[in-house]
């Protein structure tokens, strides 16, 4: 989830009228926007009674890699993953600067969660968001659990790929639904399609993780959208929970 636009108490509330009793909050800095300091990500989830656990968003440079490591290392307890925003920022997966993060996360046991395809803004790289930019990371970093977000949109197939391939990588299906405009019913139903086809390709739902980016894709979307895979009802049961709560040890 982006921790942007919304008050706490709004985001809880909408999280228990559809039933979600854990969630991840995190705040990346987009273009036109303040982002929240991790350090406040925080304290917002300690406020949230055990519904929030924070993702710390990671830029960079070795200032930034090393509060970030450090904010992790005084929360431990806390932290479940970090973030790397692939596309907005002018690095790639394997850049030397976040070697010391991958080697925190792969000691703690800490997923990170890469930004993979299109990009909100026209001033975004896709050659650096490309979701087979993480293969490489993949084969050099065995131990580490690496989480393409937004399923590649729309490289679904390459996604597919990478999770059938690599037992460390996984996908989540976030923001994905950004809007009503022109031909939204037909989108959503491509969407379905495109991911229970990489389901069926990866011969399971085990690499496959929910989630919204609320405010951007409504959780109210976002259920309606496993709702229309054409897979299995226990697979739908690891994409809304099981995953999450086995990757993040929730």
């Amino acid at each position: 989830m982006n921790g942007l636009r919304y008050t706490l108490e709004e985001l809880l509330q909408t999280m228990e009228r559809y039933g979600i009793t854990r969630g991840l909050l995190l705040s990346p800095p987009l273009q036109g926007t303040v982002a929240l300091p991790n350090e406040e990500v925080v304290a917002l989830c300690a406020r949230s009674g055990g519904m929030l656990a924070p993702v710390v968003t990671v830029e960079p440079t070795a200032k930034d890699v090393k509060a970030a490591v450090n904010l992790a290392n005084e929360n431990k307890k806390e932290v479940k993953a970090f973030k790397i925003r692939l596309g907005y920022v002018k690095a790639s997966a394997e850049s030397p600067v976040f070697s010391g993060l991958y080697d925190y996360a792969e000691s703690e046991g800490l997923p990170v969660l890469f930004h993979t395809g299109d990009t909100a803004f026209s001033t975004g790289d896709l050659s650096r968001s490309h979701p087979l930019t993480l293969d490489g990371l993949a084969n050099k970093r065995e131990g580490l659990t690496i989480i393409a977000c937004h399923f590649g949109n729309p490289w679904f197939e390459d996604v597919a790929e990478l999770i059938y391939k690599h037992p460390n990588v996984y996908t989540d299906i976030s923001g994905l639904i950004t809007g009503s405009k022109g031909y939204a019913e037909k989108y959503v139903e491509w969407l379905a399609k495109k991911i229970s086809e990489a389901i069926y390709f990866a011969g399971g739902a085990e690499k496959v993780i929910f989630g919204t980016d609320y405010p951007v894709t409504k959780h109210s979307e976002a259920l309606d959208l496993v709702r229309r895979l054409d897979v299995e009802e226990g697979d739908k049961d690891k994409i809304l929970w099981s995953n999450a709560e086995r990757v993040f040890r929730l």
